[in-house]
């Protein structure tokens, strides 16, 4: 089924991302699946884990309401087009990750001609090629039924905590105040991360 989620709601995301493409249709299409597995939910009660750090997660921010600042959005650097998503009210959750067959020769040309965009190679006829093959993915990845675009799972990993507000510690080496959590002991001082890695060497 097509996608659900109102036109001038998604011009909205296009905006706050701004631009349409393929990556951010994911995201859109990723949270719509998170309002039909687990309701329709405020930002309190939602957490999700981002595997990627591709475009689509300013979909899942502006659409859920998960962000990095209220500690409900996770980035989990795997790499992976994939989103876990919690209802921490009902302890219960999914982890939706999209499907291989979703990128089949469409998405290979695609790739292709961007990387020779990316290196300056491509002719302004690769470059009108790639503007259209995005368009057709795009519109693909919108009009495809979830369960098509994605294999939904039991979580992988448990809910994460609600956001605690800690204590902050002066690095003994810059003089900055530094989240404790975040804080390395190392030759009996407190150091921040940077001066932690600038002074400890492993061989």
């Amino acid at each position: 089924m097509t996608c659900q989620i109102p036109q001038e709601t998604i011009k909205r995301v296009i905006d706050f991302h701004g631009h349409s493409c393929p990556g951010l249709a994911i995201g859109i299409r990723a949270s719509e699946l998170a309002c039909r597995q687990l309701g329709d939910l405020s930002d309190s009660e939602l957490v999700c884990i981002a595997e990627t750090d591709m475009c689509g997660v300013d979909a899942v921010q502006y659409l859920t309401g998960c962000t990095f600042g209220k500690g409900n959005l996770i980035h989990r650097d795997y790499g992976k087009m994939a989103f876990t998503f919690f209802n921490r009210k009902e302890g219960r959750g999914f982890r939706c990750l999209l499907k291989s067959g979703s990128r089949d020769e469409i998405y290979e040309e695609m790739s292709a001609l961007q990387r020779k965009i990316a290196c300056g190679e491509a002719s302004d006829d690769e470059q009108t090629r790639c503007n259209e093959l995005r368009r057709q993915m795009e519109e693909r990845l919108m009009a495809s039924d979830l369960d098509e675009l994605f294999d939904v799972m039991e979580p992988k990993e448990p809910m994460p905590r609600s956001a605690r507000i800690l204590a902050s510690l002066i690095c003994e080496a810059c003089g900055e105040s530094t989240m404790e959590s975040r804080t390395r002991r190392f030759a009996g001082k407190t150091l921040c991360q940077p001066c932690f890695d600038r002074v400890e060497q492993k061989i």
